[in-house]
């Protein structure tokens, strides 16, 4: 059976939603994109593997869409799932919360009894302060995109990222 993996994600600016794109032309046969704010968050009961896309807004905060289906999510029986995130923030603008929706919303989904996968290393990044660190603090507990100071690291990120996405929920 072909893998189906659900991408999840909402978008201010454009830029997450710019990565959703850019991550379902890199993998066109097996997602399958929503946008919560048109969406909803009730469609990832249709998935067994979710790729879930976050930005942080403003002082940690999360995005408005998320925010407004954060209850929804919470409800959701997530048990069984395998998910990846990946978050969107500025670590020189906003270095004392960077990441912090992800971390955010990797909490809600273990509560809700998901597995998330592939973390990614803190190497390469500068920032103060991150509700998105593993408890060791050595890496992100998704992949972190910083679009408005490395956006030339990202197309990288996601090529290595990836393949560690599709391995893990083939597995």
């Amino acid at each position: 059976m072909a893998l189906s993996i659900g991408l999840f994600y909402a978008s201010t600016t454009g830029n997450t939603e710019q990565i959703a794109d850019q991550i379902a032309a890199m993998l066109p046969d097996c997602i399958h994109l929503h946008d919560i704010a048109v969406e909803g968050v009730a469609a990832m009961a249709e998935y067994r593997c979710l790729i879930l896309g976050i930005p942080t807004w403003d002082f940690g905060e999360l995005q408005e869409d998320w925010a407004e289906h954060w209850e929804e999510l919470s409800a959701l029986d997530l048990s069984g799932k395998r998910v990846a995130l990946f978050g969107l923030g500025d670590q020189l603008g906003y270095g004392e919360w960077f990441q912090d929706a992800m971390g955010l919303l990797d909490q809600q989904v273990r509560n809700a009894g998901a597995q998330v996968v592939v973390h990614w290393p803190v190497v390469g990044y500068q920032f103060e302060a991150s509700k998105a660190l593993t408890e060791d603090g050595q890496y992100f507990v998704g992949l972190a995109l910083d679009e408005d100071g490395q956006h030339g690291e990202t197309e990288e990120r996601l090529q290595h990222w990836l393949p560690q996405v599709i391995s893990a929920f083939e597995a």
